[in-house]
């Protein structure tokens, strides 16, 4: 009977580690996939303003890209909105309100964008510069949108 109940404590023990560390994991995973969301957005919304050949803008909702708002006067590069994060990730951005793309693909309005998730220290950042809208992703450090090698 002793056995077992040091056995039992032992894989309480080891659940418990393994519970906080795979909370750390989804967490990071959480800011890493809103990521590439972000960053795929973007892209969509380029590459649609050189397929039409007209400006379009989107703006970043609260975890969503959304159309511009109709008082823009903006077409959207997409009408529908499309998800980047769930409601974990807090999304802070200085983009403006709608970002627009030019008919060949060009950023009229840049910025930078940071994500984190709570039950991480993680944040990842990413910076779109004008006008060739060149996008930057990193970790966000003490002095801004840091390189990580890591993407």
């Amino acid at each position: 009977m002793p056995e077992v109940l040091v056995a039992m404590a032992v894989l309480a023990i080891l659940a418990v580690v393994g519970f906080g560390q795979g909370g750390e994991l989804l967490a990071r995973q959480r800011v890493e996939a809103a990521l590439k969301r972000l960053e795929q957005g973007l892209n969509r919304a380029r590459a649609e303003a050189v397929r039409r050949g007209a400006p379009c803008g989107i703006r970043l909702g609260d975890g969503v890209w959304m159309p511009p708002a109709p008082s823009s006067h903006l077409e959207p590069c997409f009408s529908a909105e499309e998800p980047i994060a769930e409601s974990r990730v807090q999304i802070s951005h200085n983009f403006s309100d709608p970002l627009r793309f030019s008919r060949n693909g060009l950023v009229l309005d840049g910025g930078s964008v940071v994500l984190r998730s709570q039950g991480t220290d993680l944040q990842r950042c990413l910076v779109m510069s004008l006008p060739l809208g060149v996008t930057r992703m990193g970790h966000q450090g003490a002095n801004g949108c840091e390189a990580d090698p890591a993407l």
